[in-house]
C-alpha cells in the first residue's frame, strides 16, 4: 500500500511540476521576460519546486532527514542517474560559455554550503543566508541573460525554441495554478508515505531521503533532459541539471531550515555531501579533462549511471 502511494504522489509529482513549468513559461513570455531568463531561472525554479515542496513539508513534519536527504540525493541522482541515463540515448556537449560560467557558481555554491554544515548543523538564520544566495544567484543569472553576447549563445535558441510559443494566456494561468495545487498535494501524500515506509523497513529517514524520494523528486529533470538531448538541445539538458542542483542547495536546504533549523549525524553528513560534491566534480572532469573536452558520451555516462548505482547499494547496505 505505502508503495503504491508513493508511486502516485511520484507520477502527480512529474505531471504537475511539467504543467507548472508550463504555464509559468508562457506566462513569463507574455509578460516580456526574455526566453533566456525564462529559461535560467523560471524553468530551473520549477523543475526543483517538488524538491523545495517535500524538503519544506519533512520540516514542518518534523523530519529534518528526510528534507536534508531529499536536497543532497537529488543533486546525486542529477548528476549520476540523469545525466549518465540521458547521455547513454543521447551523448551530450557542452558549447554553451554561459554554463561555463554556472559551473564555477556551482562549486562556490557547494563549498559554501558545506561550511555552512560543517558543524552537522543548520540554524534558521543559516537557512536565511542560504536563502539570500538564492536571490544573489537570480540575480547574476538575470545580468547573464542580459548581457549582449547572451543573445547569441546557443543555450539561448535552444530555450526559447523550448518555450510554448502559442499557449494562451487564460490556460497558461490555469496550468500554473493547477501544477501547483497538486505539487503541493502530492508532495504532502509523499512525504507521509516515505516517513511510513522509512518506519516500516527499520531505515531513517535520511536513506529513504537520499534514495527514494530523491529520485522521484528528480523526475521532472529526467524527464526534461532526456526530451532537451532527444531534440538535439544538449545544452539545455545539461543547464537544467547545474541550475537544479543549485536550486536545490540553496533553495530546498534553505526553506527546510528556514522553517525548522536542524542537526544531523556528523559521519552520515560526510559521507553524503562528500560522494555529492565528487558527483559535482565529475561533471568537470568527465567534461572538461578527460576524453573529448566538453563531451558527454556513453562511456562517460556509463560511468555515472555506475557510479549512482553502487552508492545507492551502499545506502542501504549501510542502513544509516
Amino acid at each position: 500500500m505505502l508503495i503504491a502511494l508513493i508511486l502516485i504522489g511520484f507520477i502527480a509529482l512529474a505531471w504537475s511540476a511539467e504543467r507548472f513549468v508550463e504555464g509559468a513559461s508562457a506566462t513569463a513570455r507574455h509578460l516580456g521576460v526574455s526566453p533566456l531568463l525564462i529559461g535560467l531561472t523560471v524553468v530551473g525554479i520549477g523543475t526543483s519546486l517538488p524538491e523545495m515542496l517535500v524538503s519544506g513539508i519533512a520540516a514542518l513534519n518534523g523530519n529534518p532527514g528526510l528534507a536534508l536527504g531529499n536536497a543532497l540525493g537529488s543533486n546525486v541522482a542529477n548528476v549520476g542517474l540523469i545525466l549518465g541515463v540521458t547521455a547513454l540515448i543521447s551523448p551530450l556537449a557542452m558549447r554553451s560559455g554561459l554554463l561555463r560560467r554556472e559551473f564555477p557558481l556551482l562549486m562556490i555554491v557547494v563549498v559554501a554550503t558545506g561550511g555552512l554544515l560543517i558543524d552537522a548543523t543548520l540554524t534558521r538564520l543559516e537557512g536565511f543566508v542560504l536563502l539570500a544566495g538564492l536571490v544573489a544567484v537570480l540575480a547574476w543569472m538575470g545580468y547573464q541573460s542580459s548581457r549582449p553576447a547572451a543573445k547569441d549563445d546557443i543555450i539561448a535558441r535552444e530555450v526559447e525554441a523550448a518555450i510554448p510559443p502559442d499557449m494562451p494566456q487564460q490556460r497558461a494561468t490555469l496550468w500554473m495554478l493547477l501544477g501547483l495545487v497538486i505539487l503541493i498535494a502530492s508532495s504532502r501524500l509523499l512525504v507521509w508515505s516515505a516517513v511510513a515506509l522509512a518506519t516500516q523497513l527499520g531505515v531513517s529517514d535520511l536513506i529513504i531521503g537520499l534514495t527514494i524520494v530523491a529520485v522521484g523528486t528528480s523526475l521532472p529533470e529526467l524527464a526534461a533532459s532526456i526530451a532537451s538531448a532527444r531534440r538535439g538541445e544538449d545544452e539545455l539538458a545539461i543547464g537544467n541539471i547545474i541550475g537544479s542542483n543549485l536550486f536545490n542547495l540553496l533553495a530546498v536546504l534553505g526553506i527546510a531550515a528556514a522553517i525548522a533549523p536542524f542537526s544531523v549525524a556528523g559521519v552520515s553528513l560526510a559521507r553524503d555531501y562528500g560522494i555529492m560534491t565528487a558527483f559535482m566534480l565529475a561533471i568537470a572532469v568527465i567534461g572538461f579533462v578527460v576524453g573529448r573536452r566538453g563531451h558527454l558520451g556513453r562511456l562517460e555516462g556509463g560511468l555515472l549511471l555506475t557510479g549512482f548505482v553502487s552508492y545507492q547499494v551502499l545506502l542501504f547496505v549501510m542502513g544509516r
